[in-house]
């Protein structure tokens, strides 16, 4: 019994999960330029704007479906995919830093024993450019990303699986998010979530009762009052 209570104690306790793309890092008008630039050669032309209302949270394989329209095999998507992350790092490479407040605020929760996930719907090679490029990694006991689900925000599976890696129970997690459809997948996960208000502003996000608080980055976030 003794053993049974100390289990249930430990998979309350809790957690914070981070999104990694706009969130740990400021980077999101990198990625899309780098995906105007791809879709541009592909003589498909949109707006930057729409781009990231249209896509946020989405892994590669739906963004291309669904932007391009077409049938695509798996190795074109792979090819188009590869393409794109390229140009991506090599644009982000020299602007590379973390979200304001970040590093402090990662120590900080680390000291306090809270355990720590990234999810994100980037690819292997751009989850360590990030988090190998800041020095961060360290400060995760579990990472989910593009390879590990079958759906992107806003479906739950990415926080989920999170959870499920560092466990903790879900309604125990905290998110920390930039996008809508990142806080609705929050919200379908049972969890509360914390918008980073690098890409998208408050008033975007409509009705959405996971989001506790909306910051513009990491530096007025005080991990008591948050607990």
């Amino acid at each position: 019994m003794i053993k049974t209570e100390n289990q249930a104690r430990s998979r309350s306790r809790k957690a914070f999960i981070f999104d990694m793309d706009g969130t740990l890092v400021d980077n999101m008008k990198f990625h899309s330029k780098a995906w105007l630039a791809l879709f541009d050669s592909l003589g498909i032309h949109m707006e930057a704007d729409e781009f990231q209302r249209c896509t946020a949270g989405k892994t590669n394989p739906e963004i291309l479906r669904e932007i391009s329209g077409k049938q695509l095999t798996d190795g074109e998507i792979q090819e188009l995919s590869d393409r794109k992350e390229s140009v991506y790092r090599e644009l982000y490479q020299p602007h590379l830093k973390a979200t304001g407040g970040l590093l402090p605020f990662l120590r900080q929760a680390k000291e306090l024993g809270i355990p720590m996930a990234v999810a994100t719907a980037a690819g292997r090679q751009n989850v360590q450019f990030v988090l190998q490029g800041l020095q961060i990694e360290n400060f995760f006991e579990a990472v989910v990303g593009a390879e590990d689900i079958q759906n992107g925000k806003p479906d739950p599976e990415i926080f989920l699986k999170s959870a499920q890696r560092l466990d903790v129970l879900p309604e125990a997690c905290i998110v920390f998010e930039d996008s809508p459809n990142g806080v609705e997948a929050a919200s379908r996960a049972g969890m509360k979530a914390i918008l980073i208000t690098t890409t998208h502003q408050l008033e975007e996000l409509g009705d959405q009762p996971a989001l506790s608080m909306a910051v513009n980055d990491f530096t007025a976030l005080e991990i008591q009052a948050i607990l």
